[in-house]
């Protein structure tokens, strides 16, 4: 009996980012699987107990952990531009603020469980031709690496002080259906015929399904050994921009041109402007990491590149 009041008891949840691409799937998910859902967000969430709150504007009410077993915090502020001047306080508050009060409600509540979804870029940019691992620590690039890795600091310190079990994940590059950014506009490119076909220049570059990413979390949720840790999570394999862009149409049913766009052609527009270099450098650069640590536990990923059709993107 005691045994049974104990398991419901950890059925409670909390997780915020629940309208965000992988926050959509993180509800649908562990409803599935009897997990009693509050979230805390802008809108209401149909079919969710939700806490309406705009972390710009608003503390986070205390009551919204009252009960709460486990918090899931999803959400962040990410903007894919060059230029990030005039925007730090939202990423400061977003990332890092809104985590901390999270903490601290968190054990004041005695919350057992608090996961946090970071990101790749936490971590630091990978050296090139290697996949970085969560001990290869280089400096974060750019402001939305920072904040995150901040944010990670206080998460650790928070599992250090208190009793709470702590986990942080970061995902590599995620795709999967109402996929947003360079993924889709890649796919929407070649669906229409404008996007070149990519050179295979060797180039390594992580991903994972948006799926993965929620069994990922539910792995991690049951699992004693994450205490404390951080991991990356992938699908376990490496990709080309140029294996990217045969996937793409591989899912589209376009026949895949035996030809591509030099990479000289790439170097000679990158050097028109560093907006050119940036967009060049994403499209094409190196960005590679290592879930061998996950996968240690017993994690593994059910869907690769190959494997997916067209609403993936």
């Amino acid at each position: 009996m005691q045994r049974s009041l104990r398991i419901k008891k950890l059925k409670n949840i909390l997780v915020t980012g629940a309208t965000g691409f992988v926050g959509q799937h993180f509800i649908k998910c562990f409803k599935l699987e009897g997990y009693n859902i509050r979230a805390v967000s802008r809108k209401l969430i149909p079919g969710v107990e939700t806490i309406i709150c705009d972390f710009l504007k608003d503390d986070i009410p205390d009551n919204a952990l009252k009960d709460i077993d486990i918090v899931f915090h999803l959400a962040g502020y990410a903007h894919d531009l060059k230029s990030e001047s005039g925007i730090e306080q939202t990423y400061q508050k977003i990332n890092v603020n809104v985590t901390a009060d999270l903490l601290s409600l968190s054990a004041k509540h005695n919350v057992k469980k608090f996961i946090f979804v970071s990101s790749v870029k936490a971590g630091g940019n990978p050296v090139r031709g290697e996949c970085a691992a969560e001990k290869d620590q280089n400096d974060p690039a750019g402001i939305y690496g920072k904040t995150k890795l901040e944010a990670e600091l206080k998460v650790l310190e928070a599992g250090r002080k208190s009793d709470i079990h702590v986990s942080i994940l970061r995902p590599a590059l995620i795709y999967g259906p109402k996929v947003k950014g360079n993924l889709q506009l890649m796919m929407q490119g070649i669906k229409k015929g404008w996007f070149p076909p990519l050179p295979e220049i060797g180039n390594r570059r992580s991903m994972i399904h948006v799926d993965d990413i929620v069994r990922a979390l539910l792995f991690l949720t049951n699992n004693k050994k994450s205490n404390g840790e951080v991991f990356i999570a992938t699908d376990g394999r490496v990709y080309s921009s140029r294996n990217i862009y045969e996937a793409m149409c591989y899912v589209l049913d376009k026949n895949v041109p035996n030809w591509s766009v030099p990479r000289l052609l790439f170097n000679a527009i990158a050097r028109l402007s560093s907006g050119f270099k940036y967009k060049i450098d994403k499209l094409l650069g190196d960005e590679c990491y290592s879930s061998k640590k996950l996968q240690s536990l017993g994690f593994k990923a059910q869907k690769q590149l190959r494997q997916m059709n067209e609403t993936d993107f």
